[in-house]
């Protein structure tokens, strides 16, 4: 694997974990939104990642590794945003909410503030995670430039 590589997919794990951030702060933001543009309360999103380059079989990488080919991954892409339709939206009594049914009940948005939060404190320490791998990179390379410099 090359320098460049390793800081490639440092990265793109930095970019994907910063636009996951930004999914869960628009969940929190929207947290008590009962109505959207459609009418609609608001519905979580959930981001997904795959391997960027495609999907590698674990049988491939481990016949790259065996045979001393190496294997160099290319890094995470977020492979979309999805509505979370298997958790149940809230239901509130407040008769006097503009969106209330007829029983009285208002349909809210299907947000935890505490699950959010959590995936918050993830994708952060992710993020974290492949910054210091990305310095770590940038440390060895610099200190190939003073070796050659000698």
């Amino acid at each position: 694997m090359g320098m460049f590589s390793a800081f490639n997919i440092n990265a793109t794990g930095m970019t994907a974990q910063r636009y996951r951030m930004d999914i869960i702060s628009e969940n929190v933001a929207n947290a008590n939104t009962t109505r959207t543009a459609d009418g609609t309360p608001y519905r979580r999103k959930i981001v997904t990642f795959e391997e960027k380059g495609g999907q590698t079989s674990f049988s491939h990488v481990l016949g790259k590794a065996a045979y001393s080919h190496g294997y160099s991954g290319q890094g995470v892409k977020v492979s979309g945003v999805y509505e979370d339709y298997k958790t149940p939206m809230n239901m509130v009594y407040d008769p006097s909410h503009p969106d209330a049914d007829e029983n009285g009940y208002v349909t809210g948005p299907n947000v935890n503030i505490i699950t959010e939060m959590t995936n918050m404190i993830d994708a952060s320490r992710a993020w974290e995670a492949n910054s210091t791998a990305f310095n770590a990179s940038k440390a060895i390379a610099l200190k190939g430039l003073e070796l050659m410099k000698g």
